[in-house]
């Protein structure tokens, strides 16, 4: 009986910007019929009654995780209950998942195997070491004789920083990393990321923490949790447009796809961040599409249903069009016309068609930089 309505209870923050506080919830969810409720804490009433809620899953929930529940951004910050506790908190582990210039080439193929591993994706930016940030995340290795290159060779282009969560998820990555330099006789390490991608010695494409201990702090060094920005964004800001992989995308796991097929394009991906968008931001972002877009406001709410992937991307070719290579927004008139472009291949309808894309080449600075400045919020 106890699993036919078996129930988790957690405890979750949302900021309400016109109160300008944080208000607290008790989310209870109930993995039979994929229904949720919710009491406000404060004044002991219900918040929400019983109601099906098919987009969250029980996956989706742990501390820490950021949520949407009707366009409402919320944290979890603890467990309900001791029964959710143990059922659910037990092995959860974050951990640092570093692509090193030289695997920046084939994030596409990395992004992909990380989404296949089981491995959540919590939070992604494209960075710039200073000789100072790739020294502290380089401290344990100042007295090896190789150092000063791992210096140089860690600041030489940009990297991707990402934030993994999971059951095990330090020892997983680690995995699938292997070891940096492979022998012959290791032959579980064939299809590791340093076998598939890295080249000999230092250059071997990704990094993973060996403890929980080193992913903690890690992880603080590239995403501090004061709220500090960490190391700079790769953006460049000129010969570039915007383009945003929706929430919907990103949930069905085609951001390796589409960035893959971004890469085979020609195009250059020169910055890139994963974020949640408060709905007031993404009013702002779309507002050229007020009262001209039947679908507006359904646009609005899909673009912050939850992380989406902001990228800054570079066209040098003038024939090689950014927007024409997105396609038509509604991705039956795609496949009908332009069945090679990113909406035709990954979208499913007008709201859910895979990308944003800047329209106007005049607007795409403007675009890049409002996403920026969106999500530093």
């Amino acid at each position: 009986f106890q699993s036919q309505d078996e129930r988790f209870a957690f405890i979750a923050e949302w900021y309400d910007p016109s109160a300008s506080l944080f208000r607290r919830y008790e989310l209870l969810y109930y993995p039979k019929d994929s229904s949720i409720e919710m009491y406000d804490v404060k004044n002991r009433r219900t918040f929400l009654r019983r109601t099906k809620y098919e987009s969250l899953h029980v996956e989706d929930l742990y501390v820490g995780s950021k949520v949407t529940v009707f366009s409402r951004h919320l944290t979890i910050v603890d467990y309900g209950n001791l029964y959710t506790s143990r059922k659910l908190g037990s092995r959860k582990e974050r951990t640092l998942a570093l692509i090193k210039p030289d695997g920046m080439r084939k994030i596409g193929e990395l992004l992909d195997i990380i989404i296949n591993s089981g491995l959540t994706i919590t939070k992604a930016k494209m960075m710039l070491l200073s000789r100072k940030e790739a020294a502290d995340f380089y401290a344990d290795y100042r007295a090896k004789p190789f150092y000063h290159e791992l210096l140089q060779f860690i600041m030489s282009g940009p990297i991707l920083a990402m934030e993994l969560l999971g059951d095990d998820a330090v020892s997983k990555w680690r995995a699938i990393v292997g070891p940096a330099n492979p022998t012959t006789t290791e032959s579980d390490t064939l299809d590791s990321i340093s076998e598939s991608f890295g080249h000999c010695g230092l250059r071997d494409a990704a990094h993973g923490p060996d403890s929980v201990a080193s992913a903690a702090k890690e992880l603080e060094l590239f995403f501090p949790s004061s709220g500090g920005r960490g190391p700079v964004s790769s953006a460049k800001f000129t010969n570039c447009t915007c383009c945003i992989i929706k929430p919907h995308a990103v949930n069905e796991g085609l951001a390796g796809k589409i960035v893959k097929a971004i890469l085979k394009e020609g195009f250059e991906i020169s910055a890139l961040q994963m974020f949640n968008l408060e709905r007031p931001n993404v009013e702002e972002f779309y507002e050229i599409y007020k009262g001209v877009v039947p679908e507006y406001l359904e646009m609005v709410s899909e673009l912050c249903s939850g992380p989406c992937i902001a990228m800054e991307i570079r066209q040098f070719d003038p024939s090689k069009v950014f927007r024409d290579f997105c396609g038509p927004s509604d991705p039956a008139l795609a496949r009908y016309l332009r069945p090679g472009t990113l909406r035709a291949v990954f979208g499913k309808d007008k709201i859910h068609n895979a990308v944003h894309c800047t329209d106007l080449p005049e607007d795409g600075l403007l675009e890049v930089r409002l996403a920026r400045q969106t999500c530093s919020h």
